[in-house]
């Protein structure tokens, strides 16, 4: 018998919190003594959310954020206080079904009003500035770089965080000490190079390059720590080691196939999330290499679907598996490989294109 699709989560509302906002992506619950963080399966693109979602999208985000706020701990304090629903508020602890894998127990912060990215490769907003102006966020580089091309070294390319609907800015260094002071501004660059270089070493053991990702910092009792989500496919490109040519762009692990068709307004088209891929074995090695201790640590053992593993090349691919046991990721995409076929439902697709069954992810 067929498993069922996963079912998919774009709101909750949850019993017993002081306050309740919601975020384009996160449900965040207000209880007092620390804020519950509840990763939906919504996703956006250019300050748009789309009217569809991604199947178990908030559980990916969630537990990429867990492994790394735990991995990361001996760089800088997080705000995590748990992951585990029995450590929840007394409200919601019986809704484990909804809850368990996509939300996260945390400290209250004061956030600073500062996205704190940090480049590796030149892609993105980066390469545009780079090609009008020869420069990123005030930092000179050398004349004759290609689109993709590795930096000397990573570079710290802050923007304000802007309200919603309104695009976040790119700022410079001295513009981030204007806003919170020259003292805090620069432990916000450090630390945030800092994970990045720790975090980009940890993957390319593990045949991945980061390109870049973003950091969001919070005051907690006057002391700094990391908040949000770390290093996941909605904040972070990822690239294939082994595919990896610079000049032109990249096959990544993040959500750029929403943005690839197009997105202009809170009107657009939907996600079509019932795309199909094949998945190569190595997809179970990766994960089990980047996650599984952490994991295990964290949550303990939880039986995990196989969700949306989503990638973008040319033409862009989406893939949403079936319910299945195991742990999969959206940075394992590198599984999908070139037997990737775009249904004809997707913008650019080839109209031949077939659409393809997901076989079992993990044996």
């Amino acid at each position: 018998m067929a498993d069922l699709p996963e079912k998919t989560i774009l709101e909750t509302d949850l019993p017993g919190a002081i306050e309740r906002r919601q975020g384009k992506v996160r449900d965040i619950y207000d209880y007092g003594d620390g804020l519950l963080i509840v990763a939906t399966d919504r996703i956006s693109a250019f300050d748009c959310v789309m009217p569809n979602g991604i199947p178990s999208k908030g559980k990916v985000l969630t537990q990429l954020s867990l492994f790394w706020f735990d991995k990361t701990s001996h760089i800088i304090p997080n705000h995590v206080i748990s992951g585990q629903v029995a450590d929840f508020p007394e409200p919601v602890r019986g809704m484990e079904e909804l809850l368990a894998g996509r939300a996260m127990w945390c400290r209250k912060a004061d956030p600073l009003p500062i996205e704190c990215v940090v480049r590796g490769y030149l892609a993105g907003s980066g390469w545009k500035s780079y090609q009008e102006s020869g420069e990123v966020c005030g930092h000179k580089l050398p004349p004759g770089l290609r689109q993709s091309d590795k930096l000397p070294e990573p570079i710290f390319t802050p923007a304000t965080k802007e309200q919603f609907g309104r695009h976040d800015i790119n700022i410079t260094r001295d513009q981030v000490a204007d806003i919170v002071g020259r003292e805090l501004a620069d432990r916000l660059e450090q630390t945030s190079l800092e994970l990045f270089n720790f975090a980009s070493e940890f993957v390319a053991q593990r045949g991945f390059l980061l390109c870049d990702t973003k950091f969001e910092f919070g005051l907690a009792d006057g002391e700094l720590i990391v908040i949000d989500e770390m290093l996941t496919p909605d904040s972070s490109r990822y690239w294939d080691a082994a595919k990896y040519e610079p000049g032109k762009p990249q096959e990544a692990f993040d959500k750029q196939f929403v943005r690839a068709p197009g997105c202009r307004g809170r009107d657009s088209q939907a996600v079509p999330v019932r795309l199909r891929a094949y998945h190569r074995p190595q997809a179970a090695r990766v994960v089990q290499a980047l996650t599984a201790a952490g994991r295990q640590s964290m949550l303990g053992r939880i039986d995990w679907p196989a969700s949306a593993i989503i990638s973008h090349a040319s033409p862009p691919v989406v893939a949403c598996s079936r319910r299945k046991r195991g742990a999969t990721y959206w940075i394992a995409r590198r599984s999908m490989g070139g037997e990737s076929r775009v249904p004809a439902a997707m913008p650019g697709a080839p109209a031949d294109a077939p659409m393809v069954p997901s076989p079992r992810c993990l044996p």
